[in-house]
């Protein structure tokens, strides 16, 4: 009896509190409803939406985005960037409706419903958000969103923790919904809002860009998408293709087969006629441009994005790749625009393309790339150091050219990404075969001087050709798919063509002598004398022709970083043959070859040509040079383009020296390389460490010493393969018996140098003896910092560049 009493108490409380919920017609009375995937009710004199939600249960896609940046490349919070997607769902609990993120990392992939449930209860799922039930009706019920967008949902806060840019928390009566960028269509809902963030110490990033550092001011935007239909086909990965995709564990997978399941990212395109040899898509992909972008740069954005329609003409379609301008009341984050944006930042950095892809097929939905504006600017400034153009009244176009054709380049590439398509850093020693290489600028010595009439490849190229056939081509039915897919690759590279991507590229420990970033030529053991040449001419050219009338003496140096620093990137090219690897991504049955050691004889060419980096006269900045750059005027300020030194105010050609002379002696004895040596050179009498720290020794401490500048430009050299020989010793990442190899060489090294009399000689006995009797105490001083490197130049992946 008293149980019964007490249900019907909860009844009767459970009765009252249902109806004092309103209905969402008294609710929302009197204000705006805009309708589209979500309804939603805008409250302005509140500042306050309140969304209808009339799904529950019913998965769609939540992206974070940021509208409005910083405009900062060091801090990393440009204007358009993507940020987070997730399939989530609102599911109602009582009072409250939830945001819930389901977990796809972990799946069954099975008729069998229980199967599933026992999945999804053995790992966690995330609760994005909670929300009050407002008022209902119909089934449906209404929340108060705003909250919710005005939050730090794409991490500001955090970014500028990391980058140690200052404490900064969101302040909310400085934040607000922003109604330009509220907008709703039949499937996707947008929204966005003004956030504030209060902060201290802001750090030196902040300073430099925000009017007020204690208060960065950004936008935020937030886009609610309907999932895909089921239509869309998943394409498996195949390691030798050149694709981004997703992966996840299937537990409903038979024992005998993976677990895990991989699948490319690429948009959904589909042919009219699938048997035909030529057909329209039954709908293109489309890419708007920012129209915000000027001329000339804006048609030489679109030609360059317009390039892969060739890629796709070679796989069977006809139009399927379209690059138009976006319509003035587009917003460049509504997912229905596939965007390339023209970002703006105080210094220049990466490009890079990025996508909306749906986490549980790997469907592309928005593609969306980000091109910064300085780049630009950057290659014609390289121009200018080659062709010291201003010698006469006629201004030299080709500065502007090449830098043009960069741009279309870079445009081609980081759509690429978008696409779903993987950098390539093995294509430049295959005829510049793709788009998704990085490109260094192509100059060439005719009749002894500098011709840069033909700095980038144009076009797309074959493997381009090779990966859009493999991702987006439409098989009539009956079609065998794997075979086809495997038949597309197999002709690739029996066609001569490779694949090799991002970590296996890098200079510092990528093994792969054909994979290289920034390098200029098909054949990196003998370009790098090319690129030296090219670079000498320039130097022994340069002057006041390298600078306009009536701008600042100083600033020659702003065009002498990059022409000094022009082998940098050839240097990390040529290295990766000393202890490399040639070896494909290949798979059981196909013909692809097995890793193989480099040739002997090719490392020790390499070797030669980078012992050519450190010789004095490659090092010394003319003398001539060294009177006509006069110190930086206060006015001008001091940029990390410019050298470093420890000269004050003067131009510090040793301290230039020494930093010129640690890049290539840093890189031959990277501790992996020098691991690879060891172990290499134990093997059918390849190029072992022993061999290479002589070589070492013998164009340094070994070198017949001479007197005056390129005297004392030998004696830094000396001292920085000391410096890197001492480092490796004391590498962690240096295995046992690199260590005792190094070891031993310092001990003979100072045995030697213990009976001259000469300062460096003594200084350096000093120095080895230090390390030897205290190595764990013992810090190396660092040669002056280069300029920063990378994208191209002198100053600074999802995806690129990604």
């Amino acid at each position: 009896m008293k149980r019964a009493f007490t249900f019907v108490v909860m009844m009767l409380v459970a009765s009252q509190v249902s109806a004092q919920i309103p209905s969402i017609s008294e609710k929302t009375e009197g204000l705006t409803k805009t309708e589209g995937y979500f309804d939603y009710y805008f409250d302005e004199s509140k500042d306050q939406i309140w969304l209808e939600v009339d799904k529950l249960n019913t998965e769609f896609l939540y992206v974070n985005s940021l509208t409005a940046g910083i405009g900062s490349n060091d801090i990393g919070l440009d204007r358009g960037q993507l940020g987070d997607t997730r399939v989530v769902y609102f599911e109602r609990r009582g009072p409250k409706v939830l945001m819930v993120q389901p977990n796809y990392e972990y799946r069954a992939e099975t008729d069998n419903e229980l199967e599933k449930k026992s999945v999804r209860e053995a790992f966690a799922s995330s609760i994005i958000a909670g929300f009050e039930v407002a008022a209902e009706e119909d089934g449906k019920v209404l929340i108060d969103l705003t909250s919710f967008l005005l939050r730090d949902a794409h991490g500001v806060t955090n970014t500028l923790r990391r980058s140690n840019q200052g404490s900064y928390s969101l302040d909310k009566n400085r934040s607000a919904l922003y109604k330009e960028g509220t907008m709703n269509f039949p499937q996707n809902t947008e929204f966005e809002a003004t956030l504030t963030f209060d902060g201290s110490n802001p750090g030196g990033y902040v300073r430099s860009v925000v009017p007020t550092p204690e208060a960065i001011t950004v936008r935020q935007h937030h886009s609610f998408i309907e999932l895909p239909d089921d239509g869309y086909e998943k394409r498996e990965t195949d390691p030798r293709s050149g694709y981004f995709g997703i992966s996840y564990q299937d537990y409903g997978t038979p024992i005998d087969q993976d677990l895990t399941k991989r699948f490319i990212a690429r948009h959904r395109l589909e042919k009219k006629n699938p048997d035909a040899e030529m057909s329209e898509p039954v709908e293109p992909i489309v890419y708007y441009l920012d129209n915000g972008t000027p001329e000339p740069v804006r048609s030489a954005l679109l030609d360059g994005a317009r390039w892969w329609n060739e890629a796709f003409e070679a796989a069977g379609y006809k139009d399927a790749f379209i690059v138009k301008i976006l319509p003035e009341e587009a917003h460049p984050l509504d997912v229905r625009y596939n965007v390339i944006q023209w970002i703006h930042r105080s210094t220049r950095g990466w490009s890079y393309g990025s996508s909306v892809t749906d986490p549980r097929t790997g469907e592309i939905i928005k593609g969306h790339v980000s091109l910064g504006s300085l780049r630009v600017r950057q290659d014609f400034l390289i121009a200018v150091g080659l062709l010291a153009p201003y010698g006469d009244d006629e201004l030299n176009t080709t500065m502007q050219e090449m830098a043009l054709a960069r741009i279309r380049q870079l445009s081609a590439h980081e759509v690429g990404h978008t696409i779903g398509i993987a950098h390539n850093f093995a294509a430049s020693v295959t005829g510049d075969a793709s788009v998704m290489d990085y490109p260094h600028p192509q100059p060439k010595l005719v009749n002894g001087e500098i011709d840069l009439s033909d700095p980038y490849d144009v076009g797309i190229g074959e493997w381009d050709k090779v990966v859009v056939a493999y991702g987006y081509q439409d098989f009539p039915e009956g079609t065998d798919e794997k075979e086809a897919l495997d038949e597309i690759l197999e002709e690739a590279y029996d066609s001569g063509l490779k694949y090799i991507s991002d970590a296996d590229a890098r200079p510092q420990s990528g093994a792969h002598p054909d994979a290289h970033l920034w390098d200029f030529g098909s054949d990196p053991a003998t370009q790098l004398s090319t690129i030296l040449d090219i670079r000498k001419e320039a130097l022994e050219n340069f002057g006041e022709a390298n600078l306009k009338s009536g701008e600042p003496m100083a600033e020659l140096e702003d065009a002498l970083v990059p022409m000094y620093f022009f082998h940098r990137y050839q240097l990390e090219g040529t290295v990766k043959l000393i202890g490399g690897l040639d070896y494909s991504y290949n798979m059981k049955g196909d013909n692809l070859s097995a890793p193989k050691i480099v040739a002997k004889s090719t490392q020790q060419k390499a070797l030669g040509e980078m012992l050519k980096a450190i010789e004095p006269a490659t090092l010394a900045i003319p003398e001539n040079l060294l009177e006509l750059i006069p110190p930086r005027p206060s006015s001008l300020g001091y940029s990390r383009e410019l050298f470093n030194g420890n000269a004050g105010p003067a131009m510090d050609a040793l301290g230039i020296a020494e930093t010129a002379a640690d890049l290539p002696v840093s890189l031959i004895l990277n501790a992996e390389r020098a691991n690879r040596l060891v172990e290499y050179g134990a093997r059918d009498n390849n190029l072992s460490l022993e061999t290479v720290l002589d070589e070492l020794i013998d164009a340094s401490w070994n070198r017949k010493s001479q007197n005056g500048y390129l005297g004392s430009i030998q004696r830094v050299v000396n001292h920085v393969v000391l410096k890197n020989m001492i480092e490796l010793a004391a590498d962690n990442d240096a295995n046992p018996v690199t260590k005792a190899i190094t070891h031993k060489k310092l001990t003979d090294l100072q045995s030697k140098l213990s009976g001259k009399k000469d300062a460096d000689s003594q200084y350096a006995v000093y120095t080895i003896g230090r390390f030897l009797t205290n190595p764990e105490e013992f810090e190396v001083e660092d040669a002056p910092a280069p300029p920063p490197g990378s994208p191209i130049g002198s100053g600074s992946m999802i995806y690129c560049d990604f």
